[in-house]
């Protein structure tokens, strides 16, 4: 080796390692960061919670007013399980509005829910408000973490000329409270 070459060889070696040490240093915050925009499962969802979406399987419209959103007839959500369920079992519940434009036109709705094939009890409402469904999940069926939990009307309010949506519930929360 020449002496030129040879005084290169600590500084080329140099450069490697701080490449390295950077490469290094760009993964591990990638991988945080990765970590970081990842979504934590919610047990209780709040469907106006910037991360709702990821958990609102199917039946969902968008978020109005800050706070709500309607359903279609049917309407599907991801859950994390509470601690403890799988041997307990936990609480369903759905906080929801029924708008008087629905039930004037429908006189009656029952909603349901099922998760792992289990169909929960159903309860009809004849009048406009604020409601909660609840419902006693057994633990067999919250075994797996997380779950579906799919909902459904008997009949909602079809399409029309001021509104092209089909309309079902004005859903705020829903998830589940351990036993």
């Amino acid at each position: 080796m020449t002496a030129v070459s040879a005084s290169r060889l600590p500084v080329a070696g140099l450069i490697v390692l701080l490449v390295l040490a950077g490469c290094k240093g760009r993964s591990n915050s990638r991988a945080r960061l990765t970590e970081e925009e990842t979504p934590a499962l919610a047990t209780m969802l709040h469907v106006a919670d910037p991360r709702a979406p990821a958990q609102l399987v199917s039946g969902f419209y968008d978020l109005e007013g800050n706070a709500w959103r309607w359903t279609k007839g049917h309407f599907s959500v991801i859950l994390k399980t509470p601690p403890g369920s799988a041997q307990k079992g936990a609480v369903l519940q759905l906080r929801f509005t029924l708008p008087d434009a629905v039930i004037s036109k429908l006189q009656k709705i029952s909603l349901s829910a099922s998760i792992a094939g289990t169909t929960l009890e159903p309860e009809s409402y004849t009048r406009s408000g604020q409601f909660v469904y609840t419902r006693d999940v057994p633990a067999n069926r919250l075994a797996s973490d997380p779950v579906k939990v799919d909902f459904a009307l008997d009949k909602a309010l079809p399409p029309g000329p001021n509104d092209q949506r089909e309309l079902g519930v004005v859903v705020s929360t829903v998830g589940f409270e351990a036993k």
